[in-house]
């Protein structure tokens, strides 16, 4: 069946080419897409999310959105042992759904921020900076048959580095775009309350566990967690269960909060996971032991800013996750990089709001209930 799908996806191709369709949607086409953000509390009230299809929905420069419905092959994926390289995940892409087609992804990692608190009416929240230089990203609000619907965020960078000719022109597909897009997420929300995002610490060693446990890498075990994972307690179950393998070779670690407040970060230290509690993630280690503090001299600044603000307030509103993720922003630092996106994710609600580019006035709502 996956074959006939991708056999179809290939003439889409080609009519594509022949016929001009397949294009994105413009902001101005049936959808609300952007809310000013003079005060967040009365966007909240009004929380309008954006209305999304298989289409994929340009919001602006550099930022877009897609829904995602039907089999995204995941379960097979894992079945068929998982990926000890991106380069497996790419075979798989290729041989699976897309039909042969030699697609490689995902570059230079990355460093961020995330914070995990509750709010004045008692809903989990988690906030989350991504940080990089100027990138095409794109929300994937995904409904699979066989897990969790999710919403994450991709940087397509990463996918559609180092590609050309027919491949580059098969990635201008909105569904073979969509597609590689779900198995590449750096963070996300699923409907069950579970949020995630993958951190990097600048560190010579890497993960490349090696046990008789299937494997999994970066970015396909946040898509397994999204998928799978109803709160903290089962992520951490199932990433015991496979052998991790870092993207590009690149030291992270995962930070992880549900809707009953708990909040950890996952670690790997002599190839070994280690759980901290915490409800801070920046980009060095909070394990205790040898490693602590490994990292970046300015993520520990923004650590002790996040967590200045924890100890000030028992309860923390969405407009001061806003703010937190702002005086953590890049633009604060003297820094090559940019904030390239900021999330509220609102794990009882099931909404998102995000941020692009350090433009916190204008938000982007989104919600794991709309088109229901």
């Amino acid at each position: 069946m996956k074959k006939i799908i991708a056999m179809a996806l290939i003439l889409t191709l080609v009519l594509a080419a022949l016929s001009g369709c397949g294009s994105k949607r413009g902001a101005s086409d049936d959808f609300i897409a952007e809310q000013p953000t003079d005060s967040i509390e009365d966007t909240e009230e009004v929380f309008t999310p954006i209305s999304l299809t298989s289409t994929v929905t340009e919001l602006e420069n550099g930022l877009s959105a897609v829904r995602f419905d039907g089999d995204d092959g995941f379960e097979d994926f894992l079945a068929a042992g998982g990926a000890s390289s991106d380069g497996e995940v790419v075979t798989y892409l290729a041989e699976h759904l897309l039909d042969g087609l030699n697609l490689g992804f995902l570059g230079d990692m990355f460093g961020c921020s995330t914070i995990a608190v509750t709010s004045p009416e008692g809903n989990h929240l988690f906030g989350r900076n991504f940080d990089w230089e100027n990138c095409e990203a794109m929300v994937v609000v995904s409904h699979p048959e066989n897990g969790y619907a999710s919403i994450s965020t991709v940087n397509m960078d990463f996918i559609t580095a180092g590609t050309s000719g027919a491949v580059r022109a098969a990635l201008k597909m909105d569904q073979v775009r969509t597609l590689a897009a779900l198995y590449a997420p750096l963070d996300g929300m699923n409907e069950a309350g579970l949020a995630v995002s993958v951190n990097m610490i600048q560190d010579s060693a890497t993960i490349a566990q090696n046990t008789d446990k299937p494997d999994i890498t970066t970015t396909t075990a946040v898509r397994l967690l999204l998928n799978k994972a109803g709160n903290v307690e089962d992520a951490l179950t199932l990433l015991e269960e496979y052998d991790l393998h870092a993207s590009m070779g690149m030291m992270i670690h995962f930070a992880l909060t549900d809707r009953t407040g708990r909040s950890v970060v996952v670690e790997y230290i002599d190839q070994e996971m280690v759980v901290t509690e915490t409800p801070v993630v920046t980009n060095f280690y909070l394990a205790e032991g040898e490693k602590h503090g490994i990292g970046t001299q300015q993520s520990h600044e923004r650590y002790d800013i996040l967590t200045e603000l924890l100890a000030q307030k028992e309860t923390i509103s969405i407009a001061d996750v806003r703010d937190a993720l702002e005086r953590v922003s890049k633009k604060n630092f003297d820094d090559y990089a940019s904030t390239e996106w900021s999330i509220v994710f609102d794990l009882d609600a099931g909404t998102a709001q995000y941020y692009h580019r350090e433009n916190y006035e204008q938000q982007y709502a989104f919600s794991l209930t709309e088109g229901e």
